[in-house]
């Protein structure tokens, strides 16, 4: 479907102009604004949707079919902040969500709720989804995110008129578009920690920490990556990214073999197309 004509370049062929007009590209993958959420996101839904389904069914016996302790406290201080009944509430989950997929063609919500647990029913896997849907399953997974982050956009900007559905996200999603799991970063480093404390206190991987620095970057005007790039190598990764027009960090490293990957990454996201 693609050849490769260059270093890190690649054009379409005609058969994957053929598919692609068959079938285009999921439309509401957002994969940089919600892949850091979109796992937690779903660990809540389903979550939540267990919990309130036997829950009407005064259903007080089930094993949880999701093991994260942090998501089961997020959802017992939830269930606290709910104003309304508890008995009203599987049938105010499942108007939300009704009325959050009635688009026409657009999602298809059995890629989600047939995955879905509830009051003594057992939620499919993606394996059985897939073949259940008769997809191959790397389509099902695409589809299965595309659909995810289309319900956390509707969410989002639909929120004032839901009255459960927006507590997946209230703390996830700012209006500076900035994750939940990068502002904890960003309190650590406010608090004087370095990138390899901060990486040892979370629990993360050290990439993860750059990772939040670069939509740190991009999202706070004035963030100071000087502490990370000084100014002398600022300049030289902006001049190589000008002459040889290219953003393409493997590219740049090459001419600039004193230069990281995340420090080109934070030149770029600082700079952008200026």
């Amino acid at each position: 479907m693609i050849n490769n004509i260059g270093e890190q370049r690649f054009n379409i062929t005609p058969l994957g102009k053929e598919l692609l007009e068959k079938g285009p590209l999921p439309r509401y993958i957002n994969g940089w604004n919600f892949h850091q959420i979109t796992s937690l996101f779903w660990e809540r839904l389903s979550l939540l949707v267990q919990v309130v389904s036997n829950l009407m069914f005064g259903e007080t016996r089930y094993i949880p079919i999701q093991k994260n302790k942090e998501v089961h406290n997020w959802l017992k201080s939830t269930l606290k902040e709910i104003t309304l009944p508890r008995l009203e509430m599987g049938s105010t989950v499942y108007f939300e969500l009704n009325n959050c997929f009635d688009v026409g063609k657009e999602v298809d919500p059995s890629l989600v709720v047939f995955r879905l647990t509830g009051f003594q029913q057992i939620g499919l896997t993606p394996l059985q989804v897939a073949k259940q849907l008769n997809l191959d399953f790397h389509d099902y997974q695409i589809g299965f995110t595309n659909t995810l982050h289309y319900l956390i956009q509707k969410i989002k900007d639909e929120g004032n008129q839901l009255k459960i559905l927006p507590y997946l996200i209230n703390d996830l999603m700012q209006d500076d578009e900035l994750t939940l799991t990068s502002r904890k970063t960003q309190r650590l480093l406010n608090q004087g920690y370095t990138l390899d404390m901060i990486a040892n206190i979370r629990h993360l991987k050290l990439s993860t920490i750059e990772d939040h620095l670069v939509e740190l970057t991009l999202n706070i005007e004035g963030f100071s990556i000087e502490p990370y790039v000084d100014r002398e190598l600022q300049n030289k990764i902006l001049e190589i990214s000008r002459r040889t027009a290219t953003k393409q960090l493997k590219l740049i490293r090459e001419k600039i073999g004193t230069a990281t990957y995340f420090q080109i990454r934070l030149v770029l996201a600082k700079y952008g197309d200026r």
